[in-house]
């Protein structure tokens, strides 16, 4: 090899980011875009699907200047369209959920998390620790791996997103099932007792802070 980073190093995502820096760089004043750019993950928003096909042939001729190529079998787009092609023929499908470092971003007219891939991530991970631990710790001791081990999965990335109402309902929802779960109890006030005397905060509380 006559370039690049090794893979896990420290420098790597920095050094990496500036030969990717002229791609989030890009200038073009007939087209109102946005391009994020994480390592090698990027993110392209335009107003329309025109646009959107502006934009992504001005980064492959840049990815192509830096012998880089998009990879079209990982690549998507979030509305319902006509496939947009790259330059080598390749077609972008259209989905209704993308993910983005760990995001899902739903179809929508406004920007959207969907919240279903966390939620059920979370539950795997409860009913690993109840699997576990359900009749050999004490119920101190599992929300205490709960707030640590399942928590940031529920949560991760939230913080930087604009979710709706129903959207904190959702996922406080999510938390009180776990409550039901180890209580053995169907009843809400019994549920939020319980998070009271644990100082159990829900997670739209926790987003809060």
């Amino acid at each position: 090899m006559s370039f690049g980073v090794r893979q896990g190093s420290v420098l790597s995502p920095f050094l990496f980011n500036i030969y990717l820096d002229d791609v989030a760089r890009i200038n073009d004043c007939t087209i109102r875009k946005f391009i994020i750019v994480y390592a090698d993950d990027i993110l392209l928003i335009a107003q329309s699907v025109s646009e959107l096909e502006i934009l992504l042939r001005a980064c492959e001729k840049e990815l192509l200047f830096l012998d880089m190529a998009i990879n079209a079998k990982k690549s998507c787009c979030n509305v319902d369209c006509a496939n947009i092609l790259t330059h080598d023929g390749c077609s972008l499908h259209w989905v209704a959920e993308l993910r983005y470092l760990g995001i899902f971003i739903a179809r929508a007219r406004t920007f959207r998390c969907s919240l279903n891939y966390a939620k059920r991530s979370f539950f795997r991970a409860v009913n690993g620790l109840f699997g576990k631990l359900l009749n050999l710790a004490s119920e101190t001791v599992i929300l205490e791996l709960v707030r640590s081990k399942c928590m940031p999965i529920l949560l991760y990335g939230l913080e930087s997103c604009q979710l709706s109402n129903a959207d904190l309902c959702s996922l406080d929802f999510t938390f009180d099932r776990l409550f039901v779960k180890l209580f053995k109890t169907k009843s809400i006030d019994v549920v939020k007792a319980c998070q009271s005397f644990t100082s159990s905060e829900v997670p739209s509380c926790v987003l809060e802070t």
